[in-house]
């Protein structure tokens, strides 16, 4: 008798989740799956239409830094500003891209000098940046995600 209430206790504390009902077990396995993905990085980089969506994570992700820093440099081109001062200065530049490839000028951040000598330089930069064809965007398990990135520029007012 001692031997049956042993494996009575025995097969119902290993086997709890014979009690739980199937919505339950499903909650449980969905929540470790979520748990278990890695919400800081996406599977694929957005990507432009020169870059290749078989390569490599790295070589998508330098794709579309390359690509994107063509860009910026294309959007400055037509700007023009009259400096008090030389400028030599590094602003950090926050896009975002989302699910739909839509480009977005987030916010940009930089050093002393280029604020006080390039104030306009936010909205010329945001309203250049509206113009970018959109880029296929960031996947994160198949699924379309918006992201976030900063890029440095470099602001040299020297000849």
């Amino acid at each position: 008798m001692y031997r049956w209430w042993c494996f009575f206790l025995l097969l119902s504390l290993v086997s709890c989740d014979l009690f739980l009902s199937k919505e339950e077990l499903k909650d449980r396995l969905v929540n470790q799956k979520l748990r278990a993905i890695d919400w800081n990085n996406v599977d694929q980089y957005p990507l432009f239409e020169n870059c290749d969506e078989m390569a490599t994570k790295a070589i998508q992700r330098e794709c579309f830094l390359q690509t994107m820093a063509t860009y910026l440099n294309q959007a400055f081109e037509g700007l023009y500003y009259e400096v008090e001062q030389e400028v030599n200065d590094t602003i950090d530049v926050d896009l975002s891209i989302d699910e739909h490839g839509f480009i977005t000028l987030v916010n940009i951040q930089g050093g002393d000098v280029a604020e006080q000598q390039l104030p306009n330089l936010s909205n010329e930069l945001s309203e250049r940046l509206n113009d970018l064809t959109t880029v296929a965007p960031a996947l994160k398990q198949g699924v379309p995600v918006s992201v976030r990135l900063r890029l440095p520029l470099i602001l040299n007012t020297k000849d």
